[in-house]
C-alpha cells in the first residue's frame, strides 16, 4: 500500500470516529495534527471533501486557532516564553543561544534534520519561573543559557543513540 493511501486511511478512521460530523471539525483537526504534528494541505482538502464543506472554511478554522499549524514540525518542540516577566529576565538570551546552538534561521523554524522546532511564544503562564521554556511537554523554569545548551545536548545524544 502506498504511503499516501495509508495517510488517507488514518484520516478516514479519524473522520469515522467523529461520525463525519461537521460540527466536530476542531476535534477532527486536533486528531489529525496529533497524528502528523501539523495539518498537511492535501489532508485538509480530503477532510473538506469528506465532510462536504469548503476547503476555505477548514483553512479558516486551521489558521484562526494558534494551536494548529500548517507547517511540519520537528520531533521536539521548544517553546521559549518572551512574555513580560520572561523578557525582563532576559529570555531573548535563551532564544539567541538556541538559535546559535541549532544554527536556526527565521522566527519559528524547523532545524537539525527535523529534530527540533523552535518557537517564541507570548506567554506560557509560568511567570513566577521566568525565564521559562517548554521542550515537548516538560516545563523548565529559571533557565540559563548554560541550562539550554545542556538540555539540547541531552536530546541530541538521545537522538544519536536511536539512529
Amino acid at each position: 500500500m502506498k504511503l499516501s493511501c495509508i495517510k488517507y486511511k488514518i484520516v478516514y478512521r479519524i473522520l469515522e470516529k467523529n461520525n463525519f460530523d461537521k460540527s466536530r471539525l476542531i476535534s477532527i483537526l486536533q486528531a489529525v495534527q496529533k497524528e502528523y504534528k501539523y495539518l498537511p494541505e492535501e489532508i485538509l482538502f480530503f477532510i473538506a471533501s469528506s465532510l462536504s464543506i469548503s476547503p476555505a472554511k477548514i483553512y479558516g478554522v486551521a489558521t484562526f486557532f494558534t494551536h494548529f499549524t500548517l507547517q511540519p514540525k520537528g520531533k521536539h518542540i521548544i517553546k521559549v516564553c518572551d512574555g513580560t516577566a520572561c523578557h525582563i529576565k532576559k529570555s531573548i538570551n535563551l532564544i539567541d543561544v538556541l538559535r546559535n546552538k541549532l544554527e536556526a534561521k527565521g522566527k519559528n523554524c524547523l532545524i537539525k534534520e527535523n529534530i527540533f522546532t523552535v518557537e517564541t511564544v507570548s506567554c506560557l503562564g509560568a511567570c513566577g519561573l521566568a525565564p521559562v521554556l517548554i521542550i515537548d511537554y516538560d516545563v523548565y523554569g529559571q533557565v540559563t543559557p548554560d541550562k539550554v545548551i545542556s538540555l539540547i545536548d541531552v536530546i541530541l545524544e538521545q537522538e544519536m543513540v536511536k539512529k
